[in-house]
């Protein structure tokens, strides 16, 4: 495995297809993969994920990742339900996530919105390595039904009726609720940051 492989992690997510195509506009050519081996050799992993928490966990665990993701000392980046599954508690599925994070993803309490929350909204509060280069606020695009309360390791703050994590830093553990690769410019430049760590 050479020492410069990015490797997205396979477990049955919806946005993987898209995740790949925008690492490769970037000039990287990402491993899909569920093998702890390959994952663990890695130099970057990317964990994807559109969809049902419950169902993310069960395919984790049954590919054996469910321990290892969370003692990678590689950079390790969550999107959208993957940047959910760092937390210690999933409301969704009633289960615990990987623990990387302390802290509930729980659903919008929000009764005027509507939920999901999709589409584009600002950003604010940005700051660590995933927003190298950037300024205070910025544009990103989002589909999401549950959501994490600001924590501390929180590294980005989006307002939908209520304020929610929009990315985080923890170590060598990043994540983003948006999706960078459906957020133009911005978004690609925030996966470029990850990718160049």
């Amino acid at each position: 495995m050479s020492s410069k492989t990015v490797a997205i992690v396979n477990y049955q997510a919806g946005n993987i297809f898209s995740v790949v195509t925008a690492c490769r506009r970037l000039g990287y050519n990402p491993v899909v993969t569920s093998s702890p081996g390959t994952l663990a050799g890695a130099s970057k992993v990317i964990l994807p994920g559109v969809g049902n928490a419950s169902a993310a966990i069960d395919s984790l665990s049954d590919n054996a990742l469910l321990c290892l993701l969370p003692r990678l000392q590689q950079p390790l980046l969550g999107v959208c339900l993957g940047m959910q599954l760092l937390f210690t508690h999933l409301e969704e599925s009633g289960s615990a996530g990987l623990s990387v994070v302390g802290g509930s993803v729980i659903r919008f309490s929000t009764t005027k919105l509507p939920v999901p929350h999709m589409g584009w909204n600002r950003t604010s509060g940005l700051r660590g390595d995933l927003f190298r280069g950037f300024g205070s606020e910025e544009w990103f695009y989002f589909v999401h039904s549950y959501m994490a309360p600001p924590v501390a390791s929180t590294a980005a703050v989006t307002w939908y009726g209520e304020p929610f994590t929009a990315a985080l830093q923890y170590n060598n553990f990043f994540g983003c609720q948006f999706h960078p690769e459906k957020s133009g410019e911005a978004g690609m430049q925030v996966l470029k940051n990850f990718l160049q760590l």
